[in-house]
């Protein structure tokens, strides 16, 4: 499935049995994942991620479990009728989940959106079990749940409008993630598109940046294993459960990603495929990357719901082009017409991105402040490390390094004419002004070929 939504969902899923050797009833060859028919959601077949269970952090991730706000925002996300916008709604009126949760039927139906039935549901599903078994299952599969108070929570998504108040994460997500880059696309792709995504991913990935995406098919699946093959770290941001993988044919995909990233969903763990799902979750690959890239889309496709987000979240949005009567990247080059930055390597993306206001750390453990950054060599980045946007003096700078005098003097200059540092009177330095917003919204942000229903 794309990155995108559609009226229906396909039903040409590949029977993966029959391309494999016969084994146990329930289980596949090799990865030994069971699988699981399901008639109501349209879904042939679904994949369920095996456990891994670690008895050694069950009692802790248990104990991690009892914070009354983080069971609290659970409820209600486990709440049906209840999406992104009411929580957010809801959050707003009573500053906690907890404080939600202690409140009357009648007052929370007082609340815009909230009806009296909906609000009796909210209490309802506060008094059931639903919390303590899904903590519990949890805790048994090593999944660890996110709210916006946990440190550990991105912090970028944090600034966007309905940002899900709960993240369930399968793998590990690292300060290092806040240097990401969305790359999304048509499931439907040719091999131009794959070979771009995956030249684009491998690239962000060298540079040090976390590659973020949907799981889908197509340009998504290419981006995941291209930041791989380079060593890099990547996300996957799912419209299912992390428990259920869609498509099917990706579970071996995804037990890839959580070693080398992490999955992530804003939705329960069983949660089917849905149509209306898929956009919904587009917003949080465009919340946790400073700039998305759309490698190959035609006018219908999904991924422009996440280049509109981008846009609306005040991302940098770029688009690859294409052949200009290809009809794969129409909707790359109307993006472009409409304000996206044409992209042809990582240096577009360096030069468009700019300063961050929150700087970011880096693999190497360095404050990065500026994507540009990555790009130096590990002396520059070693200079660049000791100035800050309070001046300090040059002696200083040879004080507090063990490098040669003249290296680090020729090391500033490079800097200097690099425009990351200023020299100021007296023999200070400074890190160099730049503008205070970390994405511009280009052009008007949208694109009047708006993104249609897809798959």
């Amino acid at each position: 499935m794309g990155t995108g939504s559609g009226s229906h969902l396909p039903n040409d899923l590949i029977d993966c049995r029959r391309l494999i050797p016969r084994c146990p009833a329930g289980f596949f060859f090799g990865a030994a994942i069971p699988w699981r028919q399901s008639r109501s959601s349209g879904i042939d077949r679904q994949w369920t991620l095996p456990s891994r269970p670690d008895s050694s952090c069950i009692e802790f991730r248990m104990a991690d479990f009892q914070d009354p706000e983080l069971r609290a925002l659970l409820s209600l996300s486990l709440t049906k009728g209840v999406g992104p916008r009411l929580q957010t709604v809801l959050l707003q009126r009573f500053e906690s989940g907890v404080e939600v949760l202690r409140q009357s039927a009648a007052t929370l139906s007082t609340v815009n959106g909230i009806s009296p039935r909906l609000a009796e549901e909210i209490l309802a599903t506060a008094r059931s079990s639903a919390v303590d078994s899904i903590l519990q299952r949890c805790a048994e599969s090593n999944i660890r749940l996110l709210c916006k108070t946990d440190d550990n929570y991105p912090t970028y998504l944090t600034h966007v409008d309905d940002s899900p108040p709960i993240l369930y994460c399968r793998g590990t997500l690292l300060p290092q993630d806040n240097l990401a880059v969305g790359i999304v696309g048509s499931r439907r792709c040719t091999m131009y598109g794959r070979q771009q995504a995956e030249r684009l991913a491998g690239a962000l990935a060298r540079a040090g940046f976390t590659v973020v995406s949907g799981l889908a098919r197509g340009i998504d699946a290419a981006a995941h294993r291209g930041a791989m093959n380079a060593g890099g770290r990547t996300i996957a941001v799912m419209a299912t459960g992390v428990r259920n993988i869609y498509p099917p044919e990706h579970a071996d995909l995804a037990m890839e990603i959580i070693d080398a990233g992490a999955v992530v969903s804003e939705f329960p763990l069983d949660q089917k495929p849905l149509p209306g799902l898929f956009p919904q979750r587009n917003r949080i690959i465009s919340g946790l990357s400073l700039g998305v890239i759309v490698v190959e889309a035609t006018r219908k496709s999904g991924a422009l719901y996440t280049a509109r987000h981008a846009f609306e979240q005040g991302r940098e949005v770029f688009a690859v082009p294409g052949p200009v009567d290809s009809i794969a990247s129409e909707g790359c080059h109307d993006l472009i017409r409409d304000g996206a930055t044409l992209l042809r390597n990582i240096d577009d993306v360096l030069a468009e991105l700019g300063p961050l206001t929150t700087p970011a750390t880096s693999g190497e453990s360095l404050t990065v402040h500026d994507p540009r950054e990555l790009t130096l060599n590990a002396q520059e980045k070693e200079i660049l490390n000791l100035i800050s946007r309070t001046p300090v003096a040059v002696d200083e700078l040879l004080r507090a390094t063990q490098l040669d005098h003249s290296r680090v003097l020729s090391t500033l200059t490079v800097l200097e004419m690099k425009r990351f540092v200023r020299r100021l009177a007296g023999n200070l330095v400074v890190r160099a002004n730049w503008p205070t917003s970390v994405c511009c919204i280009r052009g008007s942000g949208k694109s009047e070929a708006g993104p249609q229903n897809e798959v």
